[in-house]
């Protein structure tokens, strides 16, 4: 899957070929939505907004040019290779892991993940079968398909992103008791595939597809199928994905093919599907046409020399050329200009503006071509911009776009100058029949010179069209094929989402949704493949018919209902016709339309049909939103008369440290399973020379010195890949100096659903998943030591009904307890993971591990019988936060949550449930923890965590290690009663031996408990807020002067810092110019900035 072909694009990819209309190619055609462009006139603020994202590109081009000897990723990962930890139990295949052997010291990702995928999958976990006996299922379906990836090809980041984000959800929505069925799929790519079989075919045999029959050619590919078809789905089930591998399926599958026949049938007898003639993408290199998305646009900044595919030396683009053509009958020329000179030889027509007055006396009037001396017609358009080169624009309608629609409406000639395989064609000809298109262009050009009638050629900027497959160049052809309408489907695909039938999660896509589908052109759906489904379409020809031009073609499920089908139309018997199959196949993007209920088994109506379609969700990547979304919603309700789902989850793409697109010709492409279980930088080099590229492109991912294009000049040198991708190639010996480490699945999806899916693009560094790694070693840490505390089990744990908290520290975390889970609640339902990795991450790291843990140390450790209760209060609060937040986090950290969960079990005794498996338990849900809700505590601890802060900054400024010195706060009534409250957490956390209290007086009213000593003389003193100060007793005044010394120097900084950051906003024009989320962000740091100055200024004068 991953890619479309419409007749060739009209969209705004400035691409015809080398010839973008109005500015960028001078010439004289106005853009219009209509014929040129799917992308509305740009207004002012779209404009800027445009401006700014070229001028953030730019910025980071250059930091990433500047950084090219800075410190690097490997760099700044700080990690030691620590002993791997191999889990040594007797468990076979299937079987229960082992937890009652001892808790390893230390997280391993190695460890953790062994076994728990492989029971899962043969319980039947993932099954929606499974629903009816679990005792919280509700009566509600949740459905989902996974974006098919494609066979040939192996997982990497950006398909990592998308099971990491619909994993989440679909095991989020299991534990909520949903019958649940995430179908998984890989689709048979087309393309890819078969150029991977007859690479493969060519170095191990020396043998081409053309040296074996299309039967042979087939086995051979299914045979590469069943050898490498199955990677992806270990790399799915090495992600954690939950998918019911019962109802795995494959596109070219038995029923799958039926259904895509039943598709094409029915659209072909609904009128939708029809063959005509139009322009399509032809790769010359594969002798094909190709869909839109296997197209790179490669921009030109002018004259550049690239290498292609059948080309000894490099061919120039980036150059405009400007010629003239004789008028007939009289004197005179008319000018015209050209990025594709050799297609002069298909022009039929010189198109000018009517109201244009240069040419006003030329309507009507002729000029003659001087290579084949054709009269061409000198024709109006209100469609040419007269204010773009010289007004004058020649129309070559078998080799471009719009001159295809203008010869439509002026009913001009079409003739095709080059040929599939990219040389040109008889009617050229004898001088250039035979001769490939880019040697041709030499040659005319040289005949333009030698005729007068070359004026001369410029460097111009274009956006270059490449196959993606080949390298190749791509070359509009006028090909007969079969074309889908996309008109009436695409306004039902509108109107469901104006009414709301059909949702697009972020909104932000609804405005380009309308738009693009608005001007939709007819697809291509035919391909000039043998891999694939081929086309069930057959023309008619007659026992003694000499009509060789003349086309008739029946379609239908069989060749023998094909044969019914064409003797009822012809009104002949099946004997008197033959039938010849078309050898075409279905372009890929077609089958994959139909995944959301072809998976069900339609067009039978199965019960996995009738239930779980429409779908619940689709959650893909922006990118696909055209390409395969609005299809799949078209194909969907023509053929089911239904939506095919009721949400659609987008999210952003990911990309590397630097915001570049993966590619692998840059070297960049990141395999998830070597961040799950690490990898040298030698075998990362290795995977690049086993890629499949280019010999020159291996070298620039792996060597090539990062470049930078020489000052006012627009051209660019080297490879293909390295100047169309990037201006700059980040070799993987700096990004990994050391290669990468082992994070494991858990980590890596953690790290993935942490940023904000819906929106800007993901800068993904392996620093990054390190640091969620280190998270994952916390939480090991955590259960380690909770399980230490929960021995010996000689008292219960309390149920969580009847888990009171008494402390107040205990009350505040189970009311911080009480929030995550909201926050956990409103996140899932919002599709917001972000927020709920936030909290799941703060609660676990600051609530639990920096405050809870290290103030209950102290009671736990004791063992007298008058703090028995508490020391139960605070082991069951301690058990039921660990096992509600591994609960939590199961969606996203499934190997780790399971393994601790399973471990904590045992210590809840004989009144907890049955047994089985974290996955298939009741998701957390904040109306059972009611209880647990102290608003109170949970507003007056922030306060205290700011004096604790400020305390252990004053030690760590005084350099006081082991010392416990008193700490005198100084601060009003109201808050004098909260550290009163807290004051045992205070002493902890501070390090301090005793905590005074004091009120000045007129502040109100004092605690009656205060009975502070007078503050000392002589000490370190910090500031909370305007009303609150701490004051550290120090020995001597060593500490104190330190102290001062460092402030001083901190508050030098920070003026210098605030400073420039002032000057941003006192910009000319800083409101207009700057986004809004920036001038937020200046301005938020602006504020804590001088909060932080005040309080360094009021800490000098004490």
């Amino acid at each position: 899957m991953w890619k479309p072909a419409c007749r060739l694009p009209a969209n705004a990819r400035r691409g015809r070929i080398g010839r973008p209309w109005g500015s960028s190619e001078r010439r004289s055609f106005s853009r219009s939505p209509g014929i040129l462009s799917r992308q509305p006139p740009t207004s002012g603020h779209a404009a800027r907004a445009q401006v700014e994202q070229e001028k953030r590109r730019k910025e980071k081009e250059k930091a990433i040019l500047n950084a090219q000897h800075s410190v690097v990723d490997g760099h700044n990962i700080k990690w030691t290779e620590t002993e791997r930890i191999v889990y040594a139990g007797a468990t076979l295949p299937g079987e229960k892991k082992d937890t009652t052997l001892p808790f390893p010291a230390s997280y391993s990702p190695q460890y953790v993940e062994a076994c728990w995928y492989q029971w899962w999958e043969k319980k039947g976990f993932f099954s929606p079968e499974l629903h009816s006996s679990l005792p919280h299922a509700v009566d509600q379906s949740f459905s989902m398909c996974i974006p098919p990836p494609n066979v040939t090809g192996s997982l990497h980041l950006g398909h990592a992103l998308t099971v990491a984000i619909q994993d989440a959800l679909v095991r989020w929505r299991r534990m909520q008791g949903h019958k649940v069925l995430w179908v998984p799929g890989c689709d048979h790519a087309g393309i890819a595939t078969q150029s991977v079989v007859e690479r493969r075919l060519l170095w191990e045999r020396g043998r081409r597809r053309q040296d074996y029959s299309r039967e042979e050619f087939l086995q051979e590919v299914w045979n590469w199928k069943n050898e490498k078809g199955d990677e992806i789905y270990h790399q799915l089930r090495k992600l954690g994905a939950s998918l019911d591998w019962s109802r795995a399926c494959f596109t070219m599958d038995p029923d799958f093919s039926s259904a895509v026949t039943e598709a094409f049938v029915r659209l072909c007898d609904s009128g939708l599907v029809y063959r005509s003639e139009g322009l399509v993408n032809w790769s010359c290199a594969l002798g094909s046409a190709i869909s839109d998305i296997e197209v790179d646009m490669l921009e030109l900044r002018g004259r550049t020399l690239l290498s292609i595919p059948g080309y000894e030396q490099k061919v120039e683009f980036g150059s405009m050329v400007t010629f003239s053509y004789p008028l007939e009958g009289q004197d005179g020329e008319i000018s015209v200009s050209t990025t594709r000179p050799e297609t002069m030889m298909g022009d039929v027509a010189i198109a000018v503006h009517p109201d244009d007055p240069r040419y006003q006396a030329l309507h009507g009037r002729e000029c003659r071509h001087p290579f084949t001396g054709r009269l061409m017609p000198v024709v109006t358009d209100t469609v040419v911009d007269m204010s773009v080169g010289t007004g004058a624009v020649k129309v070559t309608p078998a080799h471009d776009q719009t001159d295809f629609l203008l010869s439509q409406r002026h009913s001009l000639p079409r003739i095709t100058v080059i040929g599939e395989d990219g040389t040109m064609t008889s009617s050229c000809g004898p001088w250039l029949e035979g001769v490939k298109r880019f040697e041709a262009r030499e040659r005319v050009l040289e005949a333009l010179v030698e005729k007068q009638m070359f004026k001369g050629k410029m460097e111009h900027p274009m956006a270059l069209p490449v196959c993606s497959r080949s390298g190749d160049v791509i070359e509009p052809l006028l090909k007969k094929q079969w074309f889908l309408r996309c008109g009436e489907m695409a306004k039902k695909a509108v109107q469901a989402v104006d009414d709301g039938e059909l949702e697009l999660i972020p909104h932000l896509h609804h405005k380009t949704w309308r738009n693009w589908l608005s001007s939709i052109s007819d697809w291509c759906i035919s391909r000039q493949l043998w891999w694939g489904h081929q086309i069930p379409a057959y023309r008619v020809s007659f026992p003694g018919s000499t009509d060789a031009d003349t086309e008739q073609w029946v379609w239908g499920k069989s060749e023998a209902e094909a044969s019914e089908r064409a003797a009822a139309k012809f009104g002949v018997t099946p004997d008197a016709i033959t039938l010849t199959r078309d050898p075409d196949v279905l372009d890929t993007w077609f089958s994959s339309a139909l995944f959301p209920f072809a998976m069900l088994g339609w067009p039978q109506k199965t019960a996995d049909l009738q239930q779980f379609y429409p779908n619940s969700l689709l959650e893909t990547g922006s990118d696909l939103i055209f390409f395969w979304v609005a299809r799949m919603v078209m194909l969907g309700t023509e053929l089911t008369g239904q939506l095919p789902f009721r949400q659609v989850l987008l999210h952003s793409l990911v990309r590397d440290k630097h915001g570049r697109k993966m590619s692998k010709s840059l070297g960049n492409v990141i395999d998830p399973l070597d961040v799950i279980s690490g990898v040298s930088l030698q075998r990362l080099q290795e995977k690049v020379k086993e890629g499949n590229l280019d010999p020159r492109e291996t070298a620039v991912a792996m060597e090539a010195q990062v470049r930078q294009h020489p000052r006012g000049k627009a051209g660019i040198s080297g490879p293909l890949r390295a100047c169309s991708l990037c201006p700059l190639s980040v070799p993987q010996r700096r990004d990994f100096p050391s290669g990468i480490p082992e994070c494991g699945t858990d980590a890596l999806r953690f790290a993935l659903c942490s940023y904000k899916a819906q929106g800007e693009d993901i800068s993904l560094s392996v620093s990054q998943v390190l640091s969620s790694r280190h998270f994952c070693n916390k939480m090991w840490q955590t259960v380690r030591f909770a399980l230490g505390v929960l021995e010996p089990r000689d008292v219960e744990l309390l149920l969580l009904a009847e888990t009171v908290p008494v402390s107040s520290v205990d009350r505040w975390l189970c009311s911080r307890m009480y929030s995550t889970v909201q926050q956990c609640e409103r996140g899932f339902e919002n599709y917001d993971l972000l927020s709920v990795t936030s909290a799941l991450y703060s609660f676990w790291v600051h609530n639990l591990c920096d405050v809870y843990l290290e103030c209950i140390k102290p009671l736990l450790g004791q063992q007298g019988a008058e703090t028995a209760e508490q020391r139960v209060t605070a082991r069951s609060v301690l058990f039921h936060c660990l096992t509600i937040t591994l609960s939590l986090l199961a969606p996203f950290m499934p190997f780790l949550t399971e393994e601790l969960w399973q471990r904590l079990q045992p210590h809840a005794g004989g009144k907890s449930a049955v047994v089985t498996s974290l996955c298939l338990q009741p998701y957390p849900r904040s109306s059972q923890l009611t209880h647990w809700y102290f608003p109170q505590e949970e507003a007056d601890f922030p306060f205290v965590q700011d004096v604790i802060r400020v305390a252990r900054t004053l030690r760590s400024q005084c350099c006081m290690t082991k010392a416990k010195p008193d700490m005198w706060v100084v601060c009003a009534p109201n808050q004098a009663e909260v550290l009163l409250q807290y004051s045992s957490a205070v002493q902890i956390l501070s390090r301090i031996s005793r905590l005074h209290l004091h009120c000045p007086e007129g502040c109100g009213t004092t605690p009656s408990a205060l009975q502070a000593p007078p503050l000392p003389y002589t000490g370190a003193v910090g500031v909370v807020d305007h009303t609150c100060k701490v004051h550290l007793s120090v020995q001597g005044n060593v500490g104190t002067d330190k102290q001062s010394a460092q402030l001083s120097q901190r508050r030098q900084k920070l003026l210098s810092k605030l400073e420039q950051l002032q000057s941003r906003t006192r910009m000319p024009h800083y409101a207009e110019r700057v986004p809004q989320r920036v001038r937020q962000e200046t301005e938020n740091r602006v504020s804590c900035g001088l909060d932080e100055n005040w309080r360094n200024k009021c800490q000098i004068k004490t």
